[in-house]
């Protein structure tokens, strides 16, 4: 443990090791893509619409593409097709250390920053005008990676495709048309930011903290011609039009090198990107992006029951509003939500930064809460499906991003934490390792305030990918986070004596997010994550064969914790080391029951004091079950976990009811919307991730060495269904039918776990595999 302020030389060191464990994603020259020729899948998975989405209301009606690093909505209106694009990486502010009079970090756009749009790409037609068309559809095709919108105009059937290419590193507009039709028109790219200089084909900026930006397009026509004209590109007469848009920062995950990379040049790079794919038609663009989706899409299905023709006969929107208005389940769209969840999860989270509060999605440059990384549930929530749902490879955005920041959160930490205003410093006078605040950006600044139990629960997530993967080397990637967070709890933790003798530690002055006093000792977040954080640090040092020594004091203080007790006073797991309740009691964070999810410390098996297990489940009724979308999510996550099918799935049908007026719920887009203040709702992704997270919790329970089938399964699904590509911590993927509510056939796969136990109705049977083996039960019920 150290104590001392970390000096340049030893900041540059631990970014030189940090970045040459990430995976230093960036806008980067790539070598040309293996061209694929094979044909578009059937769509399976279909979403689709009576109706183009208005400028005014993109958000919740434009559709979304990405690749992981670019994202857009697209309007698909006729005769005006809008696209909104955005950059993962074009952020404003910078590393933010200097505090504000409270000792706490300032948060503003200016000096914390904010996530802001790229460009605006419009396509006019105007004789294509939405009054004069017929026979208007748009589908958003999961399966295959695509937007599509078409409709009749005097009889000529019109169509076009919108898709975010990875491979290509370029958004594609696709027009076609089917009996002669022609297109005329306009094209116009714009920046956000007031850009001057540039031409109908690009423009280039840059921000206050130096970062460089820019956009291209490109636009080719089958017949007619398409030329530039003044600060547009013009098209006329064209049998097809395929437009192609690139652009990008100089953003580069790497704190040695301030997080630029000097030697990009975004409008040079984007310009070369969008000309390589222009060499090639859009059929050559769109099967190659397409196999490239597929990869992905294809490895995890789901079936949670067969929906009636009525149900199947209604576009996606009016589908959303007979589920709430009825109350008849309707498993095939429930299942196509979580479907939707892994669709934008591929769109949004390879190559690049992490997802935030709105992914890849913006209508303008002023998302609430700048669009960041709030590490007090809603990053980690944004993960817990990548690796339950076939999508561990998207974690890697996560993982690499932490790796990243942590010589900027080292030396924010070293340098900040003790400063004298801050109420949360250590009152021993040390500080060690690192921490974060509740919100962070990519520059490794922190905004609002510090949040010392902040670096306990990114490192849960962490681990939690390796329990799922058994990948050693994200392992040694991951472990000087978990040394570093274990550092720092070693210099916080205070010994304090119980009122039957026995000393114990405890967390120093903290607040259990999000409510209640600001310098409560012992809070139970803390206590349940520090103690959490320790044992898997123990057990990743003894796997790696490093640190012995200090994984032995670690275990030492980890035995030493004080751990939660049930209020004499509420019957609740205590949330403060009080039997007082001193916050709200239907409050939006279940911050006291993180060890009951996604932890597993609580658990309803026997294994845990019954008393302790009463009382989460007490404390969780109490929280009530209507809140914002995340919030039941996580809700309905804690309910899975303790068995309760009928509320789990209470809460996932409460998520998808229809938001109407800024109301919580889901909007005609499937993305959820957060009620902040009546009348104004925004989109906030996370219930977009934590509710496929909690339906597939329900199937399957896995921890290392134990997986148990459909430990929650409601009735609405029991009738039969199937998963397959099921993520199973301790290493397993898991493929399981059920018919009558009873599991008929399981497989299991390892992927580096060795033997566990499988539990169905009490009964449990032990197998044993190795990596890349499988076997097939059957019979499970009898």
């Amino acid at each position: 443990m150290q104590n001392s302020q970390p000096s340049r030389r030893s900041f540059l060191a631990l970014a030189a090791a940090t970045g040459a464990l990430a995976g230093l994603p960036s806008f980067t020259a790539t070598a040309a893509p293996v061209r694929s020729s094979a044909p578009l899948a059937t769509p399976r998975h279909q979403l689709w619409w009576q109706a183009p989405a208005d400028d005014g209301s993109m958000i919740t009606q434009g559709l979304p593409v990405g690749n992981g690093r670019l994202g857009a909505l697209a309007s698909n209106d006729p005769g005006r097709e809008l696209l909104l694009v955005t950059d993962a990486t074009l952020w404003t502010g910078g590393l933010n250390d200097t505090l504000d009079s409270d000792g706490q970090f300032p948060y503003g756009r200016a000096d914390f920053g904010s996530l802001t749009l790229l460009a605006r790409l419009t396509v006019e037609i105007p004789d294509h005008d939405l009054g004069a068309v017929s026979d208007y559809r748009r589908t958003l095709d999961l399966d295959n990676g695509v937007v599509t919108a078409s409709y009749v105009r005097s009889g000529v059937t019109y169509r076009r495709q919108v898709f975010a290419s990875r491979p290509d590193d370029v958004i594609v507009l696709h027009f076609g048309q089917d009996g002669g039709g022609r297109y005329t028109g306009t094209i116009t790219l714009e920046g956000t930011h007031g850009e001057t200089g540039g031409t109908a084909e690009a423009f280039a900026g840059s921000f206050a903290n130096g970062l460089k930006y820019g956009a291209v397009v490109k636009a080719y026509g089958n017949g007619g011609s398409v030329r530039v004209s003044g600060s547009h590109i013009g098209f006329t007469d064209c049998r097809e039009l395929t437009v192609v848009l690139s652009g990008g920062t100089d953003y580069a995950p790497d704190a040695a090198a301030g997080y630029r990379d000097p030697s990009v040049d975004p409008v040079a790079l984007a310009r070369t990107k969008v000309r390589a794919a222009a060499l090639h038609s859009a059929d050559s663009l769109l099967r190659t992006h397409a196999a490239d989706h597929r990869a992905l899409f294809g490895r995890f299905d789901l079936s949670l029951g067969t929906s009636t023709d009525d149900q199947r006969g209604l576009d996606t929107w009016a589908r959303i509003q007979a589920r709430a208005d009825t109350g008849d389940p309707d498993p095939e769209l429930e299942a196509a939500y979580a479907q939707f969840g892994r669709y934008l999860m591929i769109a949004g989270s390879r190559d690049s930064l992490p997802m935030g509060l709105q992914g890849l999605w913006l209508d303008g440059n002023d998302p609430d809460w700048m669009g960041d990384y709030h590490t007090d549930i809603n990053i980690q929530m944004n993960y817990w499906m990548s690796d339950r749902l076939g999508l561990s490879q998207c974690f890697d955005a996560f993982t690499d991003y932490c790796v990243a920041q942590l010589p900027a959160w080292t030396d924010l930490t070293q340098r900040l934490f003790q400063d004298s205003r801050n109420r949360y410093r250590n009152s021993r006078g040390k500080v060690a390792g690192w921490t974060v605040a509740i919100s962070t950006n990519p520059f490794g600044g922190g905004g609002w305030w510090w949040h010392p139990a902040g670096n306990a629960w990114l490192c849960q997530s962490l681990w939690e990918h390796y329990e799922f993967t058994r990948s050693r080397a994200h392992l040694e990637k991951i472990y000087p986070l978990l040394k570093g967070a274990c550092e720092f709890w070693e210099a916080r933790l205070l010994t304090t004596t119980l009122d039957d003798g026995r000393e114990v530690l405890i967390a120093d002055s903290d607040w259990s997010p999000e409510q209640g006093p600001l310098d409560a000792k012992g809070i139970t977040y803390a206590q349940e994550q520090v103690w959490t954080l320790f044992g898997n640090f123990r057990t990743a040092s003894a796997e790696l064969k490093r640190d012995a020594g200090y994984a032995g004091t670690v275990g030492k203080l980890r035995d030493r914790l004080y751990l939660p007790v049930v209020s004499p006073k509420t019957g609740w797991l205590e949330e403060w080391m009080s039997p007082d309740n001193l916050g709200e009691t239907t409050h939006r964070h279940l911050s006291p029951l993180i060890n009951l999810f996604p932890g597993d410390r609580i658990r309803p098996d026997g294994s845990t004091p019954a008393d302790i297990v009463k009382g989460a489940t007490a404390l969780l009724t109490a929280r009530g079950m209507d809140s914002f979308g995340w919030a039941n999510a996580w809700r309905s996550l804690c309910w899975a976990r303790l068995k309760d099918a009928d509320k789990a799935y209470e809460l996932v049908v409460r998520n998808l009811r229809p938001s109407g007026n800024g109301s919580n719920g889901t909007s005609p887009n499937l993305f959820d919307i957060y009620e902040v203040q009546q009348g104004r709702g925004i989109f906030q992704i996370d219930a977009n991730f934590g509710t496929p997270a909690a339906i597939l919790e329900m199937l399957l329970y896995s921890r290392p060495g134990h997986l148990e089938l459909l430990p929650a399964l409601p009735d609405a699904w029991a009738a039969a269904g199937k998963v397959t590509g099921a993520g199973a911590r301790g290493g397993f993927v898991v493929d399981l039918s059920w018919r009558d509510g009873k599991p008929t056939e399981a497989r299991i796969r390892s992927v580096g776990g060795r033997t566990t136990t499988v539990a169905y109705g009490g009964k449990t049977r032990t197998i044993t595999l190795k990596p890349g083996a499988s076997v097939t039960l059957k019979d499970l019920a009898r």
